[in-house]
């Protein structure tokens, strides 16, 4: 896995290094995949300026099928789609690899063991950036399987941030209102009303953040929706590898 403390923070090393190629697996959901892209390019322009833009190699898989294997808890079987994708992505000149989704990284280290190249992993550039905001209670957001196990929380635990999940009966609406509303391109506002009421409870419970860790969830809440920072994954893990394509050391040697 990538590091963040080899990420370049100055301007000058960034325009001095060779950018890398960022490759994404996708496609899950694809409407999550499109702000990833446009996070990645906007960032690239704004940090390099002129007509720079992102490094990248798409490999969309598609939903339906990934979706019904976690389903069906057949996480190898989607663990070998997965590294299937980045072991293609990396023979298309892929120098990392970022999974544009968080319950995939479930399967994290079974495709970091199928390829060569690093993986830039969601929970811990999230982690930085919770960290970096100084907060050490954190409320958590996402599917059912991102809630609920340990895949997840145990690396934003690790680095000594509290994780706080909804009431067993608000984590099923936010999993049914991800998988039959978000996933599909469906802004509800009665769902926006009840995901303000979940993060308002978890507020209560000594949340001092919430962790939008689902990377549609962004779609449907913001900042001004509540009293606390949200942290939305996929901007954070988007810039995050943008952070990366531009530094100019190598994990491998810094």
């Amino acid at each position: 896995y990538i590091h963040s403390s080899y990420y370049c923070t100055s301007l000058e090393r960034r325009k001095e290094g060779i950018m890398k190629t960022i490759g994404l697996i996708g496609g899950m959901s694809w409407e999550s995949s499109v702000s990833y892209y446009q996070i990645i390019n906007e960032e690239i322009k704004l940090r390099l300026g002129g007509l720079h833009s992102a490094k990248c190699i798409l490999y969309s898989v598609d939903f339906e099928e990934i979706e019904v294997l976690q389903r069906n808890q057949e996480w190898n079987k989607a663990g070998d789609i997965l590294s299937e994708a980045a072991r293609s992505l990396e023979l298309a000149g892929a120098n990392f690899i970022i999974i544009c989704t968080n319950t995939m990284h479930k399967v994290a280290e079974q495709i970091q063991s199928n390829t060569d190249i690093p993986l830039l992993h969601i929970a811990d550039v999230t982690a930085e950036k919770v960290l970096g905001e100084g907060i050490e209670t954190i409320g958590l957001l996402g599917t059912q399987y991102t809630m609920e196990q340990d895949f997840y929380k145990s690396r934003l635990e690790a680095k000594d941030i509290k994780v706080l999940i909804p009431e067993r009966d608000d984590r099923e609406i936010v999993n049914k209102v991800i998988y039959q509303e978000l996933c599909l391109g469906t802004i509800n506002p009665d769902s926006r009303k009840e995901f303000k009421r979940i993060i308002k409870g978890l507020i209560q419970q000594g949340a001092e953040g919430v962790i939008l860790g689902c990377t549609e969830i962004g779609l449907l809440v913001r900042n001004e929706d509540t009293s606390v920072p949200l942290f939305d994954t996929t901007n954070i893990h988007a810039k995050g590898a943008v952070d990366y394509a531009l530094a100019s050391s190598d994990p491998s040697n810094p």
